[in-house]
């Protein structure tokens, strides 16, 4: 039987290395825009992540601000036994243009130092990029571990 995972349990999750997706509300009708995202978050603190360098134009960066920067979040262990977290956030801020160490600490756990660093250099040395990043708070949390039915 699945249980809830424990205030512990589900933050340590979230802090490991994953792709989430992110998912936020389209409106006019539409179903809501759910895309994979690189995250950083330690436990107790807030998510941040990062668009892409097209902030003009990002459907998500646009469905962000629409929503008044609340999204769900989701992250998952695809194999048996399952576990996952979903967190409901609210954008606390935004940084335009992230520094060096803001977007080395979302990306290098996931992309490696070397390309982190060519990721966060590719930002400061072109002036036409806006990469914008996000830092949220989590406000509600579903988290279940299936471990228990391995047995």
């Amino acid at each position: 039987m699945p249980r809830p995972m424990t205030e512990r349990e589900r933050e340590a999750f979230l802090a490991e290395p994953r792709t989430a997706i992110l998912s936020v509300a389209a409106g006019g009708g539409r179903p809501p825009l759910a895309v994979p995202i690189h995250y950083a978050y330690e436990p107790g603190g807030d998510v941040t992540f990062f668009t892409d360098t097209q902030r003009r134009t990002s459907r998500k960066t646009k469905l962000l601000a629409h929503t008044g920067g609340r999204f769900t979040l989701t992250v998952q262990n695809p194999e048996w036994p399952y576990r996952f977290v979903t967190v409901e956030c609210t954008v606390v801020r935004e940084d335009v243009p992230p520094s060096t160490e803001q977007i080395l600490r979302v990306a290098q756990p996931h992309m490696g130092e070397e390309v982190a660093r060519g990721l966060a250099a590719s930002e400061v040395d072109d002036p036409e990029t806006t990469m914008v990043l996000y830092t949220a708070r989590p406000d509600r949390w579903f988290a279940m571990d299936f471990s228990e039915d391995a047995g």
